[in-house]
């Protein structure tokens, strides 16, 4: 298979991480500019509603709602009740009060939850922004968590053990803070800002099996969905309020959803199977960064062939064969390069999965281009591309316009090519962050194309 060896510099990287080291600039023309161009951002945007079956929606309301993570039962319905208000601490990054005006008027528009900002010493929400380590320290695996009953860091020290932050005793929201980071890339600020005021607005779970959705860990989606916007409306409707069981949920759901998503009632149930515990662990464990990469590998294997056992046809089938074919690519890029083609193989034609065919692009496109394939990479690259602006991630979008960008420069399109590199700039400084960054990805990535003979 030639050229596997070649694209396994790139089919290392993920879409959103962020270069470990500088690399020395490539000989080819394709290094950042002197000065790199200004931060871009993403216009507003209203995503589509969710294509799903409202009986597939309510069996996922009820579960992110009245389950944890871990596998507990919440006994009641939890909201704020009222306006709820929202004031920030510490000291937030730049570009942090746009990103979150942005959020806070979509939840008014979308959701239908009463929220605004206030700049008093006592709020429903607390946004503290302080340093990734200072996170660290609290919660040592966390880029950014919620917690109930408190409304700082340092509280929420002295109250750790406690009920009162505890999620699984919570019968009413009143107080709860938010923790985020200051000293990261502006995208992954917002998105810690999307999903944990989701979470302390709203639904307490998250469920891989949910393709559409940032109400789960795969961290695909980096803002609120359609979907999750559905999730909120519905929340905070006016037939449902704190106290409620599951038995109550339920039988006011249909008729909530029927008036907020109509076309819904018209769309077949799909009922995806749960995900096993089995599946959760050997699939977090693989990309856990606490275990060896044998482990890993092993426990790549082990949620592949828990998929394949179940028979499983969706996207977390093709999230297993992605995760295993991220193990592979060094040992064996072109076994990796077979599991990248499979998991894509599951993942055409599926609602919802758009941004998962976006990612798998990345490692798709790069071989292509590293085997000299021009053509073949654009023809992915242009809908890829689309799609990541679409959703707003910004550092896929600037990945895969500089992968576009090599792909021109093979086909002997080079003004087209100088021009989506320099556009890709702008979003790779919200994406990635610091300007170093930015140009390690840009000389990544210009390395991948062949030299000319």
């Amino acid at each position: 298979m030639r050229g596997a060896a070649a694209a396994a510099a790139l089919l290392a990287l993920a879409a959103c991480a962020v270069p470990s080291a500088r690399v020395e600039a490539p000989t080819r023309a394709a290094a950042a500019p002197a000065a790199l161009p200004p931060v871009k951002v993403f216009p507003a945007r209203r995503p589509q509603p969710p294509q799903r079956s409202n009986a597939d929606i309510a069996r996922d309301f009820l579960d992110l709602h009245f389950r944890l993570e871990g596998g507990s039962t919440l006994p009641q319905f939890t909201r704020f009740e009222g306006p709820v208000t929202l004031r920030v601490t510490g000291s937030p990054a730049p570009g942090f009060s746009r990103d979150l005006n942005a959020l806070l008027a979509r939840l008014r528009d979308e959701a239908g939850i009463p929220i605004r900002r206030v700049s008093g010493d006592s709020a429903g929400i607390t946004i503290q922004s302080v340093s990734r380590a200072e996170i660290r320290r609290a919660l040592p695996k966390a880029a950014c968590f919620v917690v109930p009953n408190v409304s700082s860091l340092s509280e929420y020290r002295r109250n750790r053990r406690s009920a009162r932050t505890n999620w699984s005793l919570l019968r009413s929201r009143e107080r709860l803070a938010v923790f985020i980071p200051n000293d990261t890339s502006p995208q992954e600020v917002r998105d810690c800002l999307h999903e944990e005021l989701a979470q302390a607005l709203g639904p307490l779970n998250d469920l891989y099996r949910l393709p559409d959705s940032i109400f789960n860990d795969d961290n695909i989606h980096a803002v609120l969905t359609g979907f999750d916007m559905l999730i909120l409306r519905a929340t905070y409707a006016p037939e449902l309020r704190t106290g409620m069981s599951r038995a109550e949920v339920a039988e006011r759901l249909p008729a909530v959803l029927a008036r907020l998503n109509p076309g819904g009632t018209r769309t077949a149930a799909v009922w995806l199977p749960e995900t096993p515990r089995a599946w959760i662990a050997a699939y977090e464990q693989a990309l856990g960064p606490s275990a060896s990469p044998r482990d890993r590998l092993r426990a790549a294997n082990r949620a592949a062939e828990i998929a394949r056992d179940l028979g499983w046809q969706d996207h977390r089938r093709a999230l297993s064969h992605y995760t295993l074919g991220r193990m592979l690519h060094v040992r064996e890029p072109e076994l990796a390069l077979q599991h990248f083609r499979t998991a894509m193989s599951y993942l055409r034609g599926l609602p919802g999965t758009r941004m998962h065919q976006a990612k798998l692009t990345v490692q798709l496109a790069a071989y292509e281009i590293a085997t000299g394939n021009g053509a073949a990479a654009l023809a992915r690259l242009g809908p890829a591309a689309d799609t990541a602006a679409a959703h707003e991630n910004a550092a896929l979008l600037s990945t895969l316009l500089m992968l576009q960008a090599e792909a021109l420069e093979l086909e002997g399109r080079s003004v087209e090519a100088r021009r989506v590199r320099l556009d890709s700039l702008g979003w790779a400084r919200y994406g990635f962050g610091p300007d170093w960054v930015v140009e390690a990805r840009l000389e990544e990535i210009a390395a991948l194309r062949p030299s000319a003979p």
